[in-house]
């Protein structure tokens, strides 16, 4: 416990320096990067409460519908809350009560739609905090680069070359924080797309297979009949 306490001390502390070192606009960033952080940790939560990369349970389940056992299909998708399973038990079940298909597909891309919409939010602000931090940061830079300059004309003949080179890295601290906060939001936000993007493939796919399972089945041979067709090849000895 002690070690905790000594480490949210020593946080504090270095947090408390950069702020004062790099002033408002270091303060903004950190202030969005708190935010990116609440919104990763959410999408995490929501992501995994999705159960996003369960892929098993829809293809279960649609070997099962393939298999020609429809309740059990739909039991199967509706134990998983994965946008994929619950748009395929939407489609079994459509296809079930002899619904028209042009209906049954608007009535999907609707449900899929609202499923990648609801994956997908939060992810502008995300955007808007990878595109703006490096800006800021850089904003921050010039003001510094301005004021280091401005302290090197008041010093007159007397330059003294740490009053510059002071300046500068301190300027450009900002610059530093503006990229700490832009390229961990930049790679987790292009992790999260790649996630709704297998996601929005895995319902087309699933779909297009729960519309084909007919055709399958029909050109799947029964194993009686294989049976029969074997024993028609076999020659009598």
């Amino acid at each position: 416990m002690d070690a905790i306490v000594q480490i949210l001390a020593d946080i504090s502390s270095k947090s408390t320096a950069l702020l004062t070192l790099g002033g408002p606009v270091v303060a903004i960033l950190l202030g969005l990067s708190v935010i990116a952080l609440t919104i990763i940790i959410a999408k995490l939560w929501q992501f995994s409460r999705m159960r996003v990369r369960d892929r098993r349970t829809a293809r279960a389940a649609l070997n099962i519908y393939q298999g020609g056992n429809i309740e059990a299909a739909i039991g199967m998708a509706h134990r998983s809350p994965n946008p994929a399973a619950q748009v395929m038990a939407c489609a079994i079940e459509s296809r079930a009560r002899n619904l028209p298909e042009a209906t049954i597909r608007e009535e999907l891309m609707r449900l899929g739609s609202e499923q990648l919409e609801n994956m997908r939010s939060y992810f502008r602000p995300l955007e808007v905090i990878a595109s703006l931090a490096p800006l800021l940061g850089l904003f921050g830079t010039v003001l510094g680069m301005i004021e280091a300059f401005q302290d090197l004309q008041q010093a007159g003949s007397q330059v003294d070359p740490a009053i510059l080179s002071g300046g500068i890295w301190q300027a450009l601290l900002t610059t530093a924080v503006g990229l700490a906060v832009a390229m961990p939001v930049i790679i987790v936000l292009n992790w999260f797309e790649r996630r709704v993007d297998r996601v929005a493939h895995e319902m087309d796919s699933i779909v297009t297979q729960v519309f084909t399972a007919d055709v399958i089945r029909q050109n799947t041979p029964s194993p009686d009949v294989t049976d029969e067709s074997e024993q028609r090849r076999t020659p009598h000895i």
